[in-house]
């Protein structure tokens, strides 16, 4: 790829995934009977919490793990997880906010030209597969970055696994697109 076309590739980060514990054990009942905007799902032993601002889903287990889902960027993560241990705090249990973490990063990206997928897998064969049966997108892993691109037929990149903006643009120019 060209470096003077690097600034103009919009990479727009979609969903980060983080996690934290709370340090206490949780009671799921409770949670689900006194707090808002929960679903309880006790055939598998969680509880599903959402909030509206930042906009996260929360997974939460009786063990006190919690993993937070949809946020936008890695401060809104974080801004999500601490708002949901205050209202853990709020509902009686003695969180105590720790060991947070994000653990993965879903961008995407849009190309201005169409990608020949089978030519693209002919000539990068060790790090990328293509299997048009059961996906449509050619999985290229990029080992050092730990990342996994998805690349599309229309010109479509979805970057996941790197837990920073600046190596989206990395992994992408990593790839031999042309």
């Amino acid at each position: 790829m060209d470096s003077s076309n690097d600034d103009a590739l919009d990479i727009i980060i979609t969903n980060v995934v983080a996690t934290f514990r709370t340090r206490c054990h949780l009671n799921l009942r409770t949670i689900a009977l006194e707090g808002t905007n929960v679903i309880y799902k006790p055939e598998v032993g969680k509880v599903l919490m959402k909030l509206r601002k930042p906009k996260i889903t929360a997974s939460i287990w009786s063990s006190g793990k919690i993993i937070c889902t949809g946020a936008t960027s890695e401060d809104e993560a974080k801004l999500g997880a601490r708002r949901l241990a205050r209202v853990l705090q709020k509902l009686g249990f003695k969180v105590r906010f720790s060991a947070f973490k994000v653990v993965n990063v879903l961008a995407v990206c849009s190309m201005p030209f169409a990608i020949r997928l089978i030519d693209f897998t002919k000539k990068n064969r060790p790090i990328a597969s293509y299997e048009p049966e059961l996906h449509p997108a050619v999985t290229y892993r990029i080992k050092h970055l730990k990342a996994t691109i998805q690349v599309f037929s229309t010109g479509s990149i979805t970057v996941t696994g790197t837990m920073g903006s600046f190596d989206f643009r990395e992994a992408i120019r990593a790839m031999p697109l042309r």
